[in-house]
């Protein structure tokens, strides 16, 4: 029990005030002086046990009528450990610019509002905690805990499995657990959003695996210095948010996980940095599975790691030539429209998707179909080109007759895609024959009978397989050399029609 008589000056301040919600300001009014990085140099008129901010919000001092009760105190050294496990905080922490000797302990604990800004705190235990108001770290410095019951590695916020029916305020905070991580906050229940705007800092892995965060999760301008042990940044895989900003200046330096996240509005990346994890053997961008409206990629840079969308599905994709790495991994990625960010798109930008998809290692025929859709959709004719390119692209995995056959295709009727091919071909092998054969004079199969020598209609009749124009039955040649041209034209006719008939068949495949 804590006797009133044992309190130190600045602790019966506390204690007097508390019961009508009055602050308790401890600061000298020097910057100097009271800068909270130096809070282990202050002295005990500065100085508040953690015992006695445990015994007021726990009931120990009298509530006045007509007052609400709060626990104010700014500019303290809190001596001891503030346990406050399974605790029933019924009043609000507002405790602001205090130095804390050891961690805050709030694992399983129900509370209202707790404001902590601008303190330094070593390590927040809060797992499984329930707090009805906001949670409020901005300006704070929290470093790591050496473990905890949910974590088995060094922890700066442990927050697993806690509900928290307002927001989180983390602006221009520092959470530091370097190799470790800077927030372990899996299974988090949101009602409001999180806060990681200007300035904050994260040194460490900030892991929200299956949170809910309805109002979704704001870190423009913030900075994820070191990532955890793992080479991640921020993991938030299997989570579901309603919108995640990282933008004007976000930078992340480790793998930002986005697995089989579920964003009901949109991701924005536009201005931040992805630098991906430092050994360069993890991407930079992880979005496999991952589901969203809108997905800006429109970063500052390309992203030094690879980026990989693998079954993901977006409605709309905004992108520039800062978006991609040299390996963007595309297998399955499914969308609506995509879109550049820079105005006055070019008519060939078809040559850029192509660029983008092979960026893609080995092959797969979906990231062709894909963009073929969507060029059909918006009735371009480049969805012809992408599906030649694919064509050409899974020539190159093909064994050597395979890709002998497809060069044959490629060059008589691009596939089925470039059917006028077969006509220029056409053209230019009836043209060959005709000035070969007029030089010379067959003879006729049968003296007397049948129509009239012509060049043209002979080379011509040679090069249609099907059928025939009377020519080619009605003369022969008695000079080696005008027949064996026959025989090169007629069996030209014969591969050039095959081709067509294949080339088509095959355009008119899915794959």
């Amino acid at each position: 029990m804590i006797s009133y008589n044992d309190l130190t000056p600045a602790e019966r301040a506390l204690w007097d005030a508390f019961p009508e919600g009055r602050r308790v300001d401890l600061r000298v009014g020097t910057p100097e002086d009271d800068r909270v990085s130096r809070g282990g140099e202050w002295g005990a008129e500065r100085t508040v046990r953690a015992a006695v901010i445990l015994a007021l919000v726990l009931g120990a001092n009298t509530v006045q009528p007509g007052a609400v009760a709060c626990l104010k105190l700014a500019g303290a050294r809190i001596a001891g450990h503030l346990r406050l496990a399974g605790a029933q905080i019924e009043h609000a922490l507002w405790i602001e610019e205090c130095w804390f000797e050891a961690a805050v302990d709030l694992l399983g604990a129900s509370a209202q509002n707790i404001v902590m800004t601008g303190c330094r705190v070593p390590g927040i235990e809060a797992d499984s905690a329930h707090i009805e108001g906001n949670l409020d770290l901005r300006r704070s410095v929290v470093e790591s805990l050496a473990s905890s019951p949910f974590n088995n590695i060094s922890t700066a916020l442990s927050l697993s499995d806690a509900k928290v029916a307002g927001g989180m305020l983390l602006n221009g905070a520092h959470l530091s657990a370097p190799g470790g991580l800077a927030m372990a906050a899996g299974g988090l229940v949101m009602g409001g959003g999180i806060y990681c705007n200007r300035g904050f800092v994260a040194r460490g892995e900030i892991r929200l695996v299956g949170a809910q965060l309805p109002r979704g999760l704001y870190m423009r301008g913030s900075h994820l210095h070191g990532p955890g042990p793992h080479g991640v940044a921020l993991a938030l895989n299997n989570a579901v948010v309603s919108r995640l900003d990282f933008s004007d200046g976000f930078t992340a330096n480790g793998t930002v996980k986005l697995r089989s996240t579920q964003i009901s509005d949109r991701v924005g990346f536009e201005g931040g940095t992805l630098n991906g994890s430092p050994d360069g053997n993890a991407p930079a961008l992880l979005c496999r599975l991952m589901q969203a409206v809108d997905v800006d990629l429109t970063l500052g840079r390309p992203p030094t790691g690879a980026v990989d969308l693998r079954g993901a599905q977006v409605s709309h994709l905004y992108d520039s030539g800062r978006s991609w790495p040299a390996v963007v991994q595309l297998e399955g990625f499914v969308y609506t429209s995509i879109k550049k960010a820079e105005s006055g798109e070019r008519r060939d930008s078809v040559n850029h998707r192509l660029a983008w998809i092979r960026r893609s290692p080995g092959y797969s025929p979906q990231p062709y179909e894909q963009l073929a859709s969507w060029y059909r959709t918006i009735g371009h004719d480049d969805a012809r080109r992408v599906l030649l390119a694919k064509q050409r692209h899974r020539r190159r995995a093909m064994p050597w007759p395979a890709r002998i056959w497809g060069h044959l295709l490629d060059a008589t009727v691009g596939y089925g895609y470039r059917p006028w091919l077969a006509g220029i071909w056409l053209l230019a092998l009836t043209l060959l024959g005709t000035l070969a054969f007029r030089t010379q004079s067959p003879t006729p199969v049968k003296q007397g009978e049948g129509t009239p020598f012509q060049p043209f209609v002979y080379a011509l009749d040679l090069l249609i397989p099907i059928g025939g124009l009377g020519q080619r039955t009605a003369w022969y040649w008695t000079d080696p050399g005008p027949q064996y041209l026959a025989y090169a034209l007629l069996a030209s006719g014969w591969v050039l029609t095959t081709a067509i008939v294949a080339g088509v068949s095959r355009s008119l495949q899915k794959n």
